[in-house]
């Protein structure tokens, strides 16, 4: 399953930061120096989501001023706003027509810290329910709603209160289908829409623990200004490709020239669902000898990341040096600190992302990929074969941090 899509829901009226929410719509309001919402289109971009789409309601025009248009890491931002208040449902209705056949919901007041691919069958979606559903476990208090799960069969919404049991964590896989059951608007998905298809047996849960935050109240807005930049800044994994991805026959660009290292896309899948950032950083010099182009090198990535979707696993970036300094093109004949052992591409990486340098490390299968990674001051991991799962669940200590982050 391929879901490009992520639908925002930010229409609410935030009534209990009146204070904050008076000239401002509550997702856009300041956390940790920037929008709100931003941090969430981050989360989207780098789950390999291509288009965005905001039901915006209170303070609409201020959100379509400010997104409509924009772009993210090459993903699209596109806007409907409500003529009057419509419900999280309602608001879902309006937009019928500009909803793909399956796409991400996510409440735009609320930051969950998970890998969103585990959220997408392992198997044929039509086999599947309507709605598979992200749940926060561990979340103490009374004030959020409970759901009760048996395996991953969600069974019944229960009001807030201190039970043992997961939470709603506002991100959805969601099928369209969903909209044949939204009824007059205002219409509640959490109230009128979602108890039913559970009932039916159409709502799935992924139960995960991991840092959960919401803005919706003046104490958790106060909590999220501590916590939602921590939350950001993740440990990274910087993997070389050829050799540690995919088996290295010798300048490989090209998907019929892949063949995926033992364990390679469950290791993948493993750091992602453990809070690393995940880095390609590869030389390609074939680039420089003239065996092929940057386009091939672009193609054969976005390749890679279609077969690691398949696994429930992302690359949050691929990148690579094109230049030699023998090389017979003569635009990439150059010396360049990108080229490992120049640490160049991971300083890059360090300098574009909020990377926690100091828990993060490199794979490689070269000496040369260890010297990069020491001139960029993080440690680095020779592997010489095997299985690559096996490989880094011995030497890297999952890091995922717990609800209590802060």
């Amino acid at each position: 399953m391929n879901v490009e899509q992520a639908v925002f829901l930010v229409g609410g009226l935030g009534s209990r930061l009146k204070a904050l929410t008076g000239d401002t719509a509550k997702p856009v309001l300041d956390v940790g120096g920037r929008p709100f919402l931003d941090h969430l289109l981050d989360e989207a971009s780098r789950h390999g989501v291509k288009r965005a789409l905001l039901l915006c309601g209170y303070r609409a025009g201020d959100l379509v001023a400010s997104y409509q248009g924009r772009s993210i890491r090459g993903m699209t931002i596109d806007t409907v706003a409500e003529s009057e208040p419509a419900g999280t449902a309602g608001a879902l209705a309006l937009a019928a027509d500009r909803l793909d056949d399956w796409f991400f919901l996510v409440n735009g007041d609320s930051l969950f810290d998970f890998n969103w691919l585990g959220l997408l069958p392992a198997n044929d979606a039509s086999k599947t329910g309507w709605v598979r559903m992200a749940l926060a476990s561990g979340i103490t208090g009374d004030r959020y709603g409970r759901v009760a799960v048996d395996g991953q069969q969600v069974r019944d919404f229960i009001p807030a209160g201190t039970l043992d049991r997961p939470i709603n964590a506002g991100v959805y896989l969601m099928r369209k289908d969903v909209l044949s059951r939204i009824g007059a608007v205002p219409c509640s998905l959490e109230r009128d829409v979602l108890p039913g298809l559970a009932r039916d047996g159409l709502v799935e849960g992924v139960v995960v623990e991991a840092p959960f935050i919401d803005i919706g109240t003046p104490q958790d807005f106060e909590r999220a200004q501590r916590v939602v930049p921590r939350i950001m800044k993740r440990p990274a994994a910087f993997l070389d490709r050829d050799g540690v991805l995919n088996v290295d026959t010798g300048y490989v660009h090209h998907p019929d020239q892949v063949r995926w290292v033992s364990g390679a896309r469950e290791a993948v899948r493993w750091l992602n669902d453990a809070g690393y950032l995940v880095f390609i950083v590869t030389n390609q010099a074939g680039v420089a000898r003239g065996l092929y182009s940057e386009e091939h090198i672009v193609d054969l990535h976005g390749w890679m990341s279609a077969e690691l979707r398949r696994h429930g696993a992302h690359i949050d970036c691929f990148e690579y040096c094109p230049y030699h300094p023998e090389g017979v093109v003569e635009r990439y004949r150059l010396v360049s600190e990108l080229r490992k052992p120049g640490p160049g591409m991971i300083r890059k990486l360090l300098a574009e992302w909020p990377i926690d340098a100091s828990q993060s490390f490199l794979i490689g299968d070269r000496e040369t990929d260890l010297e990069a990674a020491a001139a960029a001051g993080i440690p680095g991991h020779l592997f010489s074969g095997g299985d690559l799962l096996d490989f880094v669940k011995a030497r890297i200590k999952p890091t995922r941090r717990t609800v209590d982050f802060d």
